[in-house]
């Protein structure tokens, strides 16, 4: 062993170009795994707006529509029947108000030859306005049922992705039954974070994620003030974040403290037979000291390693 040693200073004391520094404590950020799930800003419900039945159905689960888009198509057969009923109320006030104005004009003939009196003529021109009145009042009835017919279009509130269809091609529905449900106004990412940690988050802090393998960031856009189950809701925004499967999980790393730590350069250890080991400066030159390593850190673009136990605060080490 004690070879092994002298053998180890003796190839670290033949580095060339060395440089030492000095090792001092350094404040690094404490991350925390959580699992987000990926959601929609706004679920908004299409709803049907009159009852009848769903002759058509154009959308399935998946799918993305725009806002106004017709999505389905209700009918209700009671409607065209009020329709023909209207219409033949209307052209049988029509019939009655020729033969009213025909009669006003005998009567006006009349009064003009004084054969005839003023009041009899008012009473028929009171007839004729009657009966204008009631073509206009069913008129404005027949209009409100063909504007009932067109309600039957069941469209996108919002631009998005269609989450849900609960009904199908067929079914009996009545006004106000949700037929589809839209995702729409963004997607992100919601998080459920214990309580504990709930004082060092903040809202604008970056993220980090790994989607599929794939490593991006992201902010904390909101944090909800209200704690359910002892869990603070966040909300996330990540840049291009995959929207083909709404409510899948996503691994993310939260920042919920910062520590105390000894960092050295990951090019300053090397590992041999299992042991890590750095280069620090001894009497003989330079010798070899084991250490055991923590995570690996990225700090202003360049690797460092964590030290937990080897060294301190203080002490010098030799960077190839």
């Amino acid at each position: 062993m004690r070879a092994f040693l002298l053998l180890v200073s003796f190839l670290a004391g033949t580095a060339v170009g060395a440089e030492t520094i000095t090792l001092g404590a350094t404040e690094v950020i404490e991350w925390k795994s959580v699992y987000g799930r990926i959601e929609a800003r706004e679920t908004v419900p299409a709803r049907a707006r009159i009852g009848g039945l769903i002759t058509e159905l154009s959308v399935s689960e998946g799918d993305v529509v725009k806002a106004g888009q017709r999505i389905a198509v209700v009918r209700d057969d009671k409607i065209a029947f009020q329709i023909a009923a209207l219409d033949a109320r209307i052209e049988a006030l029509n019939a009655q108000l020729v033969t009213a104005e025909t009669e006003l004009s005998r009567g006006q003939a009349l009064v003009d030859r004084g054969v005839a009196t003023v009041q009899r003529l008012d009473q028929l021109r009171t007839a004729v306005d009657v009966l204008r009145g009631q073509i206009s009042s069913t008129e404005a009835d027949r209009a409100v049922i063909i504007q009932q017919s067109a309600e039957g279009d069941v469209l996108a509130p919002g631009a998005g992705r269609v989450l849900t269809v609960p009904v199908t091609l067929g079914a009996v529905v009545l006004a106000g039954e949700q037929v589809a449900s839209i995702g729409g106004g963004g997607f992100f990412l919601r998080l459920a974070i214990p309580e504990r940690h709930a004082a060092s988050l903040a809202e604008g802090a970056a993220i980090r994620m790994n989607d599929a393998g794939a490593e991006s960031s992201g902010r904390i856009a909101k944090i909800y003030p209200q704690i359910e189950n002892g869990r603070v809701i966040a909300d996330v925004d990540v840049e291009g974040l995959d929207t083909a499967f709404v409510n899948a999980r996503v691994l993310v790393n939260l920042p919920v403290g910062k520590r105390q730590t000894i960092l050295v350069p990951r090019t300053a250890v090397s590992t041999r037979s299992g042991i890590d080991f750095v280069t620090v400066p001894s009497a003989e030159g330079q010798s070899a000291r084991a250490v055991m390593l923590g995570e690996t850190i990225v700090k202003d673009g360049a690797t460092y390693v964590e030290i937990l136990s080897g060294l301190a605060s203080g002490d010098l080490v030799v960077t190839p």
